[in-house]
């Protein structure tokens, strides 16, 4: 008979501890003796299921903080859908408490029986949300990408998460066949002609919730990272008055579209009405401070997902 290869067993263990312990309840102890092992190897497979993330914990109970926070915010910004999350001090994670926070969100619109639209944008930290999703059967519900899937060499885009989130989500899925940005007004015209990115617009244009990833603008922004922007693009920009990118569409410190040739190159879905549909913003950290106060002024978004820092900040400036 075949052996399974080591790494398989450790985690097939660490996945069984795990369940005995978080969801059966049971002691440390109790594990040791139910899979013949000693306490501490009980204890190092505990935490080897939450290192390789195979628990994922959801916080049930509101906390008043948080709760309170997010009444204020969505008075000040008439927001339709606020979600605060608890502040790490010591974690430097961007993704980490919003991601699940986002999960639930979207897992929330996707158990609706009504038929809906769902529009995703892309991003580290909708990637990091959409792998907290379970599985899920919704043949009613459609999934559109607004962002493209294409890199700029034409590979797939790392970071555009429809592919991932329709292994998760049994639904109809259609991405977004180009790149974030294009090379002129004129490649963008000829491009949204075509009948598969033409149904991706529609589709866009009709959702009834949108989630989106708010990026920060400068070196180390996603747009520059991912090498859809360079270096100096990214700095006449910032010195034009650019203040954050959603799905590659940037906007001002008042929330208002930039005029010129970027947002005029940029080929992806734009952003559905804020007056018909939900448009979540996910994001946290001082870098998106900028971004999301902008954003939230412009009602560029009008649903948001961040923590308690982040919030704290947007309700002082």
């Amino acid at each position: 008979m075949a052996r399974r290869p080591e790494g398989n067993n450790r985690l097939d263990d660490a996945a069984r501890a795990g369940w005995l312990y978080y969801v059966a309840g049971r002691t440390q102890d109790e594990i040791a003796s139910a899979m013949g092992i000693s306490r501490q190897s009980a204890q190092r497979l505990v935490s080897l299921a939450m290192a390789e993330r195979l628990i994922k914990v959801r916080l049930d109970h509101p906390i008043a903080a948080c709760l309170e926070l997010g009444l204020r915010l969505k008075e000040k910004f008439d927001l339709r859908q606020v979600d605060i999350v608890p502040s790490d001090p010591a974690s430097s994670s961007t993704t980490v408490g919003i991601a699940e926070a986002g999960a639930a969100e979207i897992e929330r619109w996707l158990k609706s029986v009504d038929p809906i639209i769902l529009a995703i944008g892309t991003g580290r930290t909708l990637k990091a949300a959409i792998d907290q999703l379970p599985a899920m059967e919704c043949p009613q519900h459609r999934i559109v990408s607004l962002t493209g899937n294409i890199g700029l060499d034409g590979s797939a885009a790392y970071y555009n998460v429809i592919f991932s989130m329709a292994d998760a989500v049994k639904a109809r899925h259609f991405p977004m066949p180009l790149p974030v940005l294009v090379s002129s007004p004129e490649e963008r015209v000829v491009l949204h002609s075509q009948a598969l990115v033409k149904s991706a617009l529609q589709l866009g244009a009709e959702a009834n919730v949108a989630f989106v990833g708010v990026g920060e603008l400068g070196q180390q922004a996603p747009l520059c990272e991912d090498g859809f922007l360079a270096p100096d693009e990214m700095a006449r920009l910032m010195d034009e008055g650019a203040a954050g990118e959603i799905c590659g569409w940037m906007f001002d410190r008042e929330g208002q579209m930039m005029p010129g040739s970027i947002n005029q190159r940029v080929a992806s879905v734009p952003l559905p009405s804020r007056d018909s549909s939900t448009v979540i913003g996910i994001a946290k950290g001082q870098r998106k401070y900028v971004a999301l106060r902008a954003a939230l002024k412009g009602r560029v978004i009008n649903g948001l997902i961040t923590d308690e820092t982040t919030a704290e900040f947007l309700l002082a400036n």
